[in-house]
């Protein structure tokens, strides 16, 4: 296996690359992303520096590295940015995954291409992978475009798409929903946590062991890649705070129509599972567990 990876600095590649090399797996792997690498289980010599949207810059690395497998996790992923920044949103999320898409094709390459549950209006979660799409922000509409233009290309292309990731990765920059309320509990300051947004919790190490196991089984279609329990995001900040014996007086309930959500936000999405169990052998950590994993990586990363 050679697996180009774009994005190679965010939060999902950089937890892929560790378990690549914990996994000793026989393969190649070359990281692009536009700033310099600052992923730790990804060698200087095995990283290049490039603006994902310069496309013939991109494919003149994919044309010298010469991949057997492609795993597309570069994305603008704020809806705000998608917002104020239509023309890049289409760029990165749609243009850039085309392009992927099309080269992957020509190349009889696999190319592993990461979504979200905000392709679908949360209205009716959770999701199977042949439900309507229905997004209702700039994001979701972007990846959905990104998902049209490679589900018709009859090629080794598999979409995941993937709900609310959090975890822990040796980069201490990359903040998520669980280390967030764990550092502001600690610190002992007051948060406020919306009771009205219903999500599948994705722990990063789920996802990126459903990356290889789709590069592996050279997976074809829509995948759905998350936690299995459905909680609200006030309820995962509570869980959070009864493992680490936190002050829950901190948190406060807010509903989504405080914060300006309740019509840019998907209510409840949830996914269900049976096609990534049953077609790849993904099988999701609970959430408690994971946490459990999470201290456990946190105190071997402050050695």
């Amino acid at each position: 296996m050679r697996i180009f990876i774009t994005g190679s600095n965010g939060f999902v590649a950089q937890k892929f690359c560790e378990l690549w090399q914990h996994a000793q797996i026989e393969s190649e792997l070359l990281g692009v992303s536009k700033t310099a690498n600052r992923n730790k289980d990804l060698p200087s010599s095995s990283f290049r520096q490039c603006d994902l949207i310069d496309l013939e810059a991109l494919n003149n690395l994919l044309v010298t590295f010469r991949p057997t497998h492609i795993l597309h996790t570069a994305a603008l992923s704020s809806v705000e940015s998608c917002v104020d920044n239509p023309d890049m949103a289409q760029k990165i999320n749609v243009d850039l995954t085309t392009f992927l898409g099309e080269y992957a094709f020509s190349q009889n390459v696999h190319l592993t291409f990461l979504s979200t549950d905000f392709v679908f209006d949360g209205l009716q979660g959770p999701y199977k992978e042949e439900d309507r799409t229905a997004p209702v922000n700039a994001y979701g509409q972007s990846k959905v475009r990104a998902e049209q233009s490679l589900l018709p290309l009859d090629g080794k292309i598999a979409i995941l798409r993937t709900i609310l990731v959090y975890g822990c990765i040796a980069d201490s920059t990359r903040g998520n929903l669980v280390l967030w309320a764990k550092k502001q509990l600690e610190e002992g300051n007051s948060i406020r946590v919306v009771r009205d947004q219903w999500r599948m919790p994705t722990w990063v190490d789920d996802l990126a062991q459903a990356c290889l196991l789709a590069m592996k089984k050279e997976a074809q279609g829509l995948f759905h890649i998350s936690g299995s329990e459905l909680y609200s995001i006030e309820e995962v900040v509570h869980k959070v705070a009864d493992y680490w014996h936190l002050d829950k007086s901190l948190i406060s309930s807010i509903t989504a129509k405080d914060i300006g959500q309740d019509q840019n936000r998907p209510a409840r999405t949830g996914f269900v599972l049976d096609k990534a169990q049953t077609v790849l052998g993904f099988t999701p950590t609970p959430f408690v567990v994971s946490l459990q994993k999470i201290d456990e990586q946190l105190k071997q990363h402050n050695r």
